[in-house]
Order: C-alpha cells, then structure tokens, then sequence
C-alpha cells in the first residue's frame, strides 16, 4: 500500500545497513523521500544505496558511529550538503546482548548505552534544528524512535537491554513536550519479535537457543512490516501524532 505524505520529504534513518532500518529507508525511498542511509558498516550502505538507487528512489549512503559525537557531526555536515534540512529522523540503531547483571559485562552495557540511549540523543540533538525549521515552514516534521516491548515487559538476561529501551520510550515521551508544541511529531516504536540482525548478536549458545525456540512457538514480524508501520505514521496529516504503537506478532503475549 502506497502512503501519501512522503514524496518530496528529506530523511535519515539509523542503523539502515540491516533489519528495521534497512526495511524502513528501503520504504521511505519507494514512497518517494530521499533517505540518507547512517550506520557504521559503509559496504553495505553503498550496496543498499545502489539498489534503491536502481529501483528508482534516491539514497545517500553515510558512514557513521552514532556512538562518536564527532562522526555524527560529521554525517550531518555531508546530509547537509547534498540534500539539505531533514524532515524525518528514525532512530534504529540498536544493539541487543544479553546476559545476566551477575556477569558484570560491563564491556557490553556500555555498548548498549551508548548505541540505544546516547545514539539516539545525539542524532535527536544534531538534527531538532532542521525538524522545527520544517515544522516552522508548515511542513510535517517526524522523529520516530524504535524502541521494544522490552521497555516495560521483563525478559529473564535482557535487564540491560530492556533498561536502555525504557530510556527510549521514556525519552519519546519527554520529548513530545518540548516538541509537540512546536508541531514535530515524536512516534515511539516498541516491535516485539521481529526477524532481524539483532538476534545474531548473541554470543551465549544457550540463550541464542532460548530465542530460536522463542520465535518457533511465537514467530516473529517481518522489518517489512515494522517499515510499514513507519510509513503509516509518517505519512498522516501533519496535526495528527500516533505517539506510541505497540506490534507484537499475534500469538506473542
């Protein structure tokens, strides 16, 4: 299904060189946005930026760590000068690694933070300037945030992962104060099981197999149908905010 709404709009997604961030700028560009493509993995980038290119839309592919404030400036900058001000932020960078506290990997929940919590303040930070000029010029302005169902339901391992999470939804919500009031739109995005990268990221076998007997019994969304509902939100008029949206596959409780 085709969204009006979206040609013509200027976006950045995060994490767009696999899973929900890919599925999602790979939808933005066929409705018509031009996406510029951040993740730390530019082959990839480049490959995905060639398909779109292909299929028609328009992409730039821009190698970033969101967990550099400097690389991020520096993304900004080169998004800046080939396509101008942004009208349409998806945060989707994301890392999952789960173990117990008791573990003490610390290694990793400083990944975590600083991929899931501080990633999405900096890209918040480097680009609420050009979401309120649009907002401003009477243009729809989004920031959608890709947060989990782990924000608020307790996952034996994932205390971590489900605290940077809650992060994220509670700063969805703070944000709506500040931004609400000047007409940007701040989604917040909790998927449940969804087929993506992030299930790789697990190192211990025995919670690797706890997932995969997980998604036998459950099954698990496509990032096609979390891009979708990206699109969805996007695209509404511009006075109407879907400020929180909970998917979960039909048999996930």
């Amino acid at each position: 299904m085709a969204y009006e709404n979206l040609a013509g709009r200027t976006a950045v997604v995060t994490g767009a060189a696999s899973g929900i961030g890919e599925a999602v700028a790979v939808r933005l560009a066929a409705e018509g946005a031009r996406v510029a493509l951040l993740a730390r993995r530019e082959e990839r980038l480049t490959a995905l930026a060639g398909k779109i290119r292909a299929d028609g839309g328009q992409a730039l592919a821009v190698a970033a760590d969101v967990t550099d404030e400097t690389s991020v400036a520096d993304a900004v900058d080169r998004i800046h000068a080939e396509y101008g001000p942004v009208d349409l932020v998806v945060n989707g960078a994301g890392v999952m690694l789960p173990h117990p506290v008791a573990a003490r990997r610390a290694d990793e929940w400083q990944r975590m933070l600083d991929t899931n919590v501080a990633g999405v303040l900096r890209i918040t930070g480097a680009l609420t300037a050009d979401l309120v000029g649009a907002a401003e010029a009477g243009r729809s302005a989004d920031l959608v945030n890709i947060s989990s169902v782990a924000a608020h339901m307790s996952f034996p391992n994932y205390a971590v992962y489900g605290a940077t999470k809650a992060a994220v939804t509670y700063l969805s919500e703070a944000l709506r104060g500040e931004f609400g009031p000047r007409d940007v739109r701040v989604t917040n995005i909790e998927p449940g099981f969804v087929e993506s990268e992030l299930r790789t990221h697990i190192s211990d076998a025995e919670l690797s197999r706890q997932v995969e007997d997980m998604l036998d019994a459950v099954g698990a969304l496509s990032a096609e149908e979390l891009a979708d509902l990206v699109a969805y939100a996007t695209s509404r008029p511009r006075r109407v905010n879907l400020r929180q949206i909970v998917a979960l596959p039909t048999r996930q409780a």
